[in-house]
């Protein structure tokens, strides 16, 4: 199984329970892992055959920017859902951090995995 990836992309949005956290946007940060088998691709030597992470990319930051959820739980599984359905992704995992949000730490978050990993032919 092949895998593209975006690492630490960072993204302002509303998010959190707290009322003050209502009233601000907060950075976010996303790495995602998104299994597609690359070499139709590089046979081609065409971005036809891709995964345009560019693309992805746009549309994560795009949703992000005009979401306003109260947890990262409920962020993590529709920009999942996007990603598995607008870009026909069957595995991916994505970390989403919410840096500065418990005192002394770097980074809080979750980390999950959805769909099935293709084994390879």
């Amino acid at each position: 199984m092949d895998i593209v990836f975006i690492e630490d992309l960072k993204v302002d949005t509303v998010i959190g329970i707290y009322d003050w956290e209502r009233q601000i946007r907060q950075t976010i940060s996303i790495d995602l892992e998104m299994a597609h088998d690359i070499r139709p691709a590089a046979q081609e030597d065409t971005i036809d055959q891709c995964l345009d992470y560019k693309s992805v990319a746009k549309r994560v930051i795009s949703f992000v920017e005009e979401a306003e959820f109260q947890l990262v739980e409920t962020l993590a599984e529709k920009i999942a859902e996007i990603i598995q359905t607008e870009f026909n992704v069957p595995w991916l995992k994505l970390k989403l951090s919410k840096p500065g949000a418990v005192r002394g730490s770097k980074n809080v978050g979750v980390l999950i995995e959805r769909g099935t990993k293709v084994k390879e032919a």
